[in-house]
């Protein structure tokens, strides 16, 4: 399938019984789903008996899975609290990644607080996530997917060159590679609105890291304008990016073969239409 469409799904209750239940209402093609808290530090060691079950169903029904870090997450904050509790909590969403059998783990690429130079935070990525990296050496561990921001405050990663100094502070990590938020990179600037608008987004994050590393796709339209730095979602087409985009992304090389989730307002309906919406503009791209 050129691009599995799905949605982020709620776990509270059981990871397969309620996780996957959600999923199938959706006529999801993927799943993302949280294994923590995703605004605290808790790390609960999962339900062995739900991973596996997880795990095999997605298997049996190809739909690939992906799990997203906790909010808290930033390696380069000025606070060492901070820092220690985020790289805890991001090793075990690794650990569990793999233990449910999802091929990435998405993290927010955080920003540079308390006033510190950007080459400071960036530093300290390098510091602290780097050995994360490292340590995934299994053939079935997750690649690591850094998200960017809406490019709110002192974010270290919000524009699609900005992905160039984090890939070159962890080395270009074979592990590593790029959740692309549609609504954030808007919001931080990138019109994609235009004729060629997502077009020239793609082929710059491609001249930025390269071809194979754009890993996951949040499917977002955007409630505010671009360039407003405001990360505040919308349904897809009901908003300022429009549908049009959207058919545009399935046709760039970049995007072969990436699967796209939404993480739109509406609860279970409007996720379900929004699923709905995106595979018919999949349909439409290939004409």
């Amino acid at each position: 399938m050129r691009n599995p469409i799905g949605g982020h799904v709620p776990v509270a209750g059981g990871l397969a019984k309620v996780g996957l239940g959600h999923a199938r209402a959706l006529e999801a093609e993927t799943v993302q789903v949280f294994v923590a808290n995703p605004r605290g530090w808790a790390t609960p060691p999962g339900n062995p008996a739900q991973d596996e079950l997880f795990r095999s169903e997605c298997a049996a029904d190809s739909v690939p899975a992906y799990v997203h870090a906790p909010y808290l997450i930033n390696f380069g904050s000025h606070t060492e609290a901070t820092v220690e509790r985020s790289v805890v909590s991001l090793r075990h969403s690794l650990r569990r990644a793999r233990e449910i059998g999802a091929l990435g783990v998405v993290v927010h690429t955080g920003s540079a607080t308390g006033g510190r130079a950007r080459e400071e935070a960036l530093a300290q990525v390098r510091t602290h996530m780097l050995p994360l990296l490292d340590e995934l050496t299994h053939d079935d561990d997750p690649f690591l997917l850094l998200e960017s921001t809406a490019g709110q405050g002192s974010s270290l990663c919000s524009r699609t060159w900005d992905f160039g100094p984090y890939f070159e502070a962890l080395d270009s990590h074979p592990k590593l590679g790029i959740c692309l938020d549609t609504c954030h990179i808007y919001a931080a600037g990138h019109d994609l609105t235009g004729p060629a608008g997502m077009r020239q987004t793609l082929d710059l994050l491609v001249d930025t890291v390269g071809e194979g590393r754009l890993k996951l796709i949040h499917a977002n339209d955007s409630k505010d304008v671009v360039g407003a730095h405001k990360d505040r979602h919308e349904n897809i087409g009901a908003g300022h990016i429009g549908a049009e985009p959207f058919r545009e992304l399935f046709r760039h090389p970049a995007t072969e073969g990436v699967p796209l989730i939404i993480e739109t307002p509406g609860g279970k309906d409007g996720h379900a239409a929004d699923v709905a919406r995106l595979k018919e503009l999949r349909g439409t791209a290939a004409v």
